[in-house]
């Protein structure tokens, strides 16, 4: 199946949900698809690998867990259930790297800004200052401001 996917980082900011929104908007009127990723960073403990693997065994539950609660929205916005991808990585600039490079059908990169005098958030601010770059893929970011209006966001996407 080549249906465009529009990629969400499923993180715990404030501004997710505009993200999401957007996407799941987007999705519906161009037939395409969302794709959620959730990022976990890796456990700091290096003396005690198996307290280690437990940290990382609980923080892939909870990425699931998460996952599970935003399908509902998903499918209800788009009629199709999410694909779910849960990546063990550095940074999530690292994931979306690796998670794009391995994805063709992936085709937009949907983000929000932060708002309320914030700055645009990490990740925002990362491609403003180094660049778009995912390996040999060049990938659009759609950047959308985190306090849209669902009505705004049904105007626009």
């Amino acid at each position: 199946m080549s249906q465009r996917k529009f990629l969400v980082v499923a993180d715990d900011s404030p501004e997710f949900q505009a993200a999401l929104k957007f996407a799941c908007r987007r999705a519906r009127s161009t037939d395409g698809h969302v794709a959620l990723l959730r990022v976990i960073e890796p456990a700091v403990f290096e003396h005690w690998s198996g307290v280690r693997e437990e940290i990382e065994r609980q923080a892939r539950e909870e990425a699931e867990q998460v996952l599970q609660k935003l399908a509902d929205f998903v499918v209800a916005e788009t009629g199709q259930p999410p694909e779910f991808v849960i990546k063990h990585a550095d940074n999530t600039r690292t994931a979306l790297r690796e998670v794009i490079a391995a994805d063709p059908a992936i085709k937009i990169l949907v983000m929000a800004a932060a708002v309320g005098g914030r700055g645009p958030g990490p990740l925002v601010s990362s491609l403003a200052r180094d660049g778009v770059k995912w390996g040999t893929r060049k990938l659009p970011v759609t950047v959308v401001p985190g306090d849209l209006t669902d009505e705004e966001i049904a105007d626009l996407a």
